[in-house]
């Protein structure tokens, strides 16, 4: 029942499908010990089995009761003889992990690691809000490997509404290799990208820029100065590769893998992307999503030496906002 660790949307059916899980049901009585305590902290020192964490979830979900009414506020103050009952379920988080049967458009596969062309409104990895339905729930069906694999072999992500390339492991050895090519930035990342405004200047610059959390909006990812706030160093090479006066068509090389970065990065030079609301963009050209695409990944087999490249087309929603825009959508 020990809630499951996640890093990173709605699920359907959620609900429905804990009501079909067994549940529980535990009665005890507060101790002297436990007169004065927080709720969340004295059933934590009486069911030590179980983390404070998924507690505070029964609560949240109102399985929690004392002295036969429910309560939903951890931080509610018990009496030595208060009577206290649990319905254990299974929590959302605890039930994350499980497989679930989806199309996966592989472009790539081997013994030891896959290459998958994510869709835009993918979540690659389940988090608060988005328990199921997941890039992983759709691996842990389609490979028994990836059961015995972390984060069923998941190194790097892309954003829910970014579309393109992501590598999966297959196996443990692998997956620490990817790992440590992707620090050593040897795993090469392309995007495509289409923002507004008219883009001047040098058709090709260079973002080195830190990135952190946004001190005044902590939803958001920010350039930020390393003296006064906590972040890293992250750098962006762009090349506009067409433009109007509306937008322009952008190649984006990672050299970093900051959260956000080409987001950050593009906003700081005033080109926001088109739909990408958090950092100033507007939907546009009808185009919803932000217009980000992850179109080539390079890197050397880290089990075989095989130099490995793949490129995956632009999408059609993508597509259609170019031709709106008459802008050409092939890469260099």
């Amino acid at each position: 029942m020990a809630a499951a660790a996640a890093p990173l949307p709605d699920g359907a059916g959620e609900d429905e499908l804990l009501a079909e899980e067994a549940s529980e049901l535990r009665s005890m009585s507060m101790g002297a010990g436990q007169h004065g305590e927080r709720l969340d902290r004295a059933l934590a020192e009486l069911v030590p089995e179980f983390s404070r964490s998924y507690l505070q979830q029964l609560l949240a979900q109102g399985l929690v009761s004392l002295n036969g009414r429910p309560v939903l506020k951890p931080a509610t103050r018990v009496k030595a003889g208060d009577q206290v009952a649990l319905e254990m379920r299974p929590t959302l988080q605890s039930q994350a992990f499980r497989p679930e049967p989806m199309a996966i458009d592989v472009v790539y596969e081997d013994a030891h690691l896959l290459v998958v062309n994510k869709p835009a409104g993918l979540v690659v990895h389940p988090a608060p809000g988005n328990w199921s339905g997941t890039l992983l729930n759709g691996l842990l069906a389609r490979d028994d490997k990836a059961l015995a694999v972390p984060r069923a072999g998941i190194v790097h992500r892309l954003d829910k509404d970014t579309s393109g390339l992501m590598v999966v492991a297959r196996d443990r050895a692998t997956m620490d290799a990817l790992v440590a090519l992707i620090a050593a930035r040897e795993v090469k990342r392309q995007y495509l990208a289409l923002a507004h405004g008219a883009w001047t200047g040098p058709k090709s610059r260079t973002v080195e820029a830190p990135i952190g959390r946004d001190p005044r909006n902590r939803l958001r990812m920010a350039v930020v100065d390393l003296a006064l706030h906590a972040g890293k160093p992250a750098r962006t090479d762009f090349q506009c590769l067409d433009g109007t006066d509306e937008g322009c068509w952008v190649q984006c090389t990672l050299h970093t893998g900051r959260t956000h970065q080409i987001r950050v990065h593009m906003a700081s030079l005033k080109h926001p992307l088109v739909g990408d609301a958090l950092y100033g963009g507007s939907p546009l050209a009808h185009l919803q999503r932000q217009a980000l695409h992850a179109y080539r990944l390079a890197f050397v087999h880290p089990m075989t030496g095989q130099a490995l490249e793949f490129h995956a087309p632009v999408p059609d929603d993508m597509r259609q906002a170019l031709a709106l825009w008459g802008l050409g959508y092939n890469a260099p």
